[in-house]
């Protein structure tokens, strides 16, 4: 993930690359031949030597690199998820706000065309439900996968909802790494929406698909396949909808469904989501993901754990 993210900033305008810090000789020789970059042999002499840092490193490492940042007063780039733990995250909110830098949490969902592609829809949804299933990569095992895969759905239903969460239920199981590697799990917030999201990296295939379900629509989302539809009923005399089909209320009145296919505009999220941050920092603009949007998706993450953590215990005994 490193050498996508270095590959995207060297063609990114307006940005002098200093160098990176990688504490593996092989993987560090590679990279310094494939991209002609300079290697720091100290994480502190790369700190000092830059206005801003992408952290792209294990979830363990992050905590630690991104607070010699905020304390240098960089504007810090951060992959998903924010921390290892929620109290760390809670500590690099604060660094932040007293550095009053910018800080963006890699949440690259958000970027992703077909999601964007929804950006004029009015979205309320009363029911979400999410499938994210991946193939076996040891690369994430260092945690389970609610922070490795749906912890992007989790930020979207957040950012989407905007309400808090009243209540979490939900169950994983550890298959071939010492975490849990599919699980689901239900949020019900406050206003009655419930999201129910299932992840899953022992997957024979791929899938990113959400489905949104409110009261005048129904939106399909592949984040794979870059693919977006919605489904609405079409009130008489509307003129929107690409596809309409004729439908029969019971009391005999007449109104028809409408499918809209919103165009989708190729991009690349990591490009885009990098661009921004740079963007944000010389221009004074807010980022999209914040890193108190990073904290909240870990913290509804970690309760979604300890309930894992709590039902299997009840099934153990």
């Amino acid at each position: 993930m490193g050498k996508i993210h270095m590959q995207q900033w060297r063609e990114i305008a307006g940005i002098e690359l200093i160098g990176f810090y990688d504490p593996d000789d092989k993987q560090a020789a590679a990279t310094v031949s494939q991209y002609q970059i300079p290697r720091f042999d100290d994480v502190d002499d790369l700190i000092n030597s830059i206005d801003a840092v992408d952290i792209v490193s294990t979830t363990t490492a992050h905590y630690e690199i991104a607070k010699k940042c905020l304390l240098a007063g960089k504007h810090v780039f951060i992959e998903k998820p924010l921390a290892h733990t929620l109290e760390e995250a809670k500590e690099l909110v604060q660094l932040v706000k007293e550095a009053n830098v910018k800080c963006q949490v890699g949440h690259v969902e958000r970027f992703n065309p077909a999601f964007l592609a929804l950006g004029n829809q009015l979205l309320q949804p009363m029911f979400i439900e999410t499938h994210r299933l991946a193939q076996f990569n040891p690369r994430g095992t260092d945690v389970s996968v609610i922070l490795d895969l749906m912890i992007h759905d989790i930020d979207i239903a957040l950012h989407l909802v905007k309400s808090p969460v009243m209540r979490i239920s939900a169950s994983g199981v550890a298959v071939l790494s010492e975490t849990a590697d599919i699980a689901n799990a239900r949020i019900e917030f406050d206003n009655g929406c419930v999201a129910n999201l299932t992840s899953s990296r022992i997957s024979l295939k791929k899938m990113r698909k959400m489905r949104l379900f409110q009261r005048d629509a129904y939106i399909g989302i592949d984040f794979l396949e870059k693919k977006t539809e919605i489904i609405r009923i079409k009130e008489p005399g509307e003129t929107t909808g690409m596809m309409d089909f004729p439908l029969e209320m019971g009391d005999g009145e007449k109104k028809s469904i409408s499918v809209q296919l919103p165009d989708i505009k190729p991009s690349n999220a990591i490009r885009m989501e990098l661009e921004e941050f740079a963007d944000a920092i010389i221009n004074n603009k807010k980022v999209r993901v914040s890193v108190y949007d990073g904290y909240q998706a870990m913290d509804v993450a970690h309760q979604i754990l300890k309930k894992m953590s709590l039902h299997n215990e009840m099934h153990n005994v």
